[in-house]
């Protein structure tokens, strides 16, 4: 194994996997509209890596730097239809992390398979309590199917954390709610604030809501004291005086860019340092020095500081 490390002492221990992009949602801080769902489902039938071609990929990178914890991402991850395949060779691998980011709408007839797979960490993304504020932020219905699939998979023995991205004016009046959802399955829960990329790409200020306004609401019927950051964490943690924990992924409001650890690789084999990237470098029939040359490059993407943004759809790369 070979350190690849940064001037700032960066290196990759965290690695996303974007498995096909497309998604059953239409969320609108992910997407525009029903003909990008469409024209990205296309495109993943046609382009998406099998199985077998992205674990032989994960496991030259593994081998490479050693990683701590793997995360399959979307798009929807549950839409691939090789899932519980790729994490059973994954598993194999010795990697002693490996999580999951969906929305929850296929995970309860799935969750115990991705329990025996080796799956041990979901984390389910869930913008609203209230039907009607889960249909303006997703454009979809059914979320008592996402509901169905966080007791399912909490029934299979896998770790479940709960992901709400906010917006200001859409679904800020979902704060409380979500808490009191959360804290009643004994779930961990993590506010988003939203992030500038694809349609949002220097269009999100309107509706940003910041990790301040966010806390504010909360203490309104909860008393809490922050946690002390984790390295290379993206959250921020408080806990309340009853015991329960929630966070907030303030990447505008504090920035976590200074010791971040994570390296993504989309669906077509190509990696990226940073979500503020646009230019993907392939790894397909690379080893060795070059393997090495090209993951080097991907370190010289990360910011210093902050995110900067990028015209790249999250659906794309994996949040």
């Amino acid at each position: 194994m070979v350190e690849v490390r940064d001037s700032f002492g960066r290196t990759f221990k965290t690695l996303r996997v974007s498995l096909i992009n497309t998604c059953n949602l239409g969320c609108v801080y992910c997407t525009y509209g029903n003909e990008e769902l469409k024209e990205n489902y296309r495109s993943a039938k046609e382009n998406s890596l099998s199985a077998a071609a992205l674990s032989q990929l994960i496991s030259q990178l593994h081998h490479t730097l050693n990683l701590d914890t793997i995360r399959f991402t979307g798009g929807e991850p549950l839409l691939y239809k090789e899932l519980p395949e790729l994490v059973r060779l994954v598993s194999s691998f010795g990697v002693q992390n490996l999580k999951l980011t969906t929305n929850g709408l296929l995970l309860e007839g799935l969750a115990p398979r991705l329990k025996d797979a080796g799956i041990n960490s979901i984390n389910v993304s869930l913008d609203a309590i209230d039907e009607d504020v889960f249909f303006r932020m997703s454009r979809r219905s059914g979320i008592n199917r996402i509901f169905a699939g966080i007791d399912a998979a909490q029934k299979a023995g896998i770790d479940v954390k709960i992901n709400s991205v906010m917006m200001k004016g859409l679904n800020d009046s979902q704060i409380l709610p979500l808490v009191n959802y959360a804290f009643s399955k004994g779930l961990t829960i993590r506010f988003l604030e939203i992030m500038a990329m694809g349609h949002l790409y220097g269009n999100a200020d309107s509706r940003f809501l910041s990790q301040e306004e966010i806390l504010s609401a909360i203490a309104k019927q909860y008393e809490f004291e922050r946690l002390p950051r984790k390295s290379s964490s993206t959250a921020n943690y408080w806990m309340t005086s009853e015991g329960n924990k929630f966070g907030v992924v303030a990447n505008e409001s504090e920035p976590f860019c200074s010791d971040c650890n994570r390296l993504r690789l989309d669906s077509y084999g190509n990696i990226y340092g940073c979500l503020s990237s646009n230019h993907p470098i392939s790894i397909k029939e690379t080893s060795g020095d070059e393997l090495i040359s090209r993951l080097s490059e991907a370190l010289k993407q990360k910011q210093a500081l902050r995110f900067a943004g990028s015209e790249l759809s999250m659906m794309h790369i994996g949040g």
